[in-house]
């Protein structure tokens, strides 16, 4: 609707140059905004747990992740640009959680909102879905591997699903948006993952040190020093994220790290053994 509105003459191309230098700190709304928007590739990163699903996951799951990210990168600029074109930025920022709703407004206005709010829950509901699954595999496999207490690895007898690692993950879930602004919560979730990157990026450096006797893929070198430098930098107070992101996300990760140190008291130290994976 945007492209259409566009080509039929409406929106104004000038405030895509437009840049308020009245403003003390340009840089840092930037680095905001971008780690902001970084959520826009949320979900991406559990694709990593289908890999071993494809036949010749090396050359296939790489290519796939790339271009996945590729095109849903490509999407939100385009809905960037038309929403700038339509609708001022000042305008954009008032309407906060209606901004769409106002570009709709102002591309298509015979448009019915009901229709589009219900495609929009739908897509919310959609990408919360998944990242509830595997949210909580996640916690079966740290279970598995004895990181946290391995109640968290238990299945249901008949569906053999972990279901305690299910009911764990939505409580927190329900905890979390009832008493929590949504837009901290995307914020702190950007914060999270933009750590996780770093860390998974000095892992690449660090691996690739190890010889492999394998097919796999290797990144070229640039991408994981400049993923840690820019992952890192848009993780810190420097970047003009809010500091309530780094409270929330500290809570999390305390609750997390309670769980490993009650685990560890339990059972101490134990080490892994693939064969038992999912027979508990």
């Amino acid at each position: 609707m945007g492209v259409y509105a566009v080509s039929q003459g409406q929106g104004e191309a000038s405030r895509l140059v437009e840049i308020d230098t009245s403003q003390n700190n340009v840089f840092l709304a930037i680095t905001a905004a971008t780690s902001l928007a970084f959520f826009a590739m949320v979900g991406l990163e559990d694709s990593v747990n289908m890999a071993e699903e494809c036949k010749e996951p090396s050359r296939i799951f790489p290519r796939a992740l790339l271009l996945g990210m590729g095109i849903a990168a490509a999407i939100y600029v385009i809905v960037a640009v038309l929403s700038s074109m339509l609708v001022s930025a000042d305008d954009l920022a008032a309407a906060k959680s209606d901004a769409l709703f106002r570009v709709l407004q102002a591309g298509a206005p015979g448009f019915p909102l009901g229709i589009f709010a219900a495609i929009g829950l739908l897509a919310v509901i959609n990408s919360a879905l998944s990242n509830m699954l595997m949210a909580s595999r996640l916690l079966y496999g740290m279970a598995n591997e004895r990181i946290i207490p391995r109640q968290f690895g238990t299945v249901h007898p008949t569906r053999r699903t972990p279901w305690v690692s299910i009911v764990f993950t939505s409580a927190i879930a329900f905890v979390l948006v009832t008493t929590a602004d949504i837009t901290l919560l995307g914020g702190t979730t950007a914060l999270l993952l933009l750590a996780v990157f770093t860390v998974v990026n000095i892992a690449v450096l660090v691996l690739r040190r190890e010889p492999a006797d394998h097919d796999h893929f290797v990144a070229p070198t640039w991408a994981p020093v400049l993923g840690v430098l820019l992952c890192g930098f848009l993780a810190t107070p420097l970047s003009g994220r809010p500091l309530q992101q780094f409270v929330v996300a500290g809570i999390l990760l305390v609750v997390g790290a309670a769980l490993w140190v009650v685990n560890r008291l339990i059972v101490g130290k134990v080490e892994f053994d693939p064969s038992k994976l999912g027979k508990d």
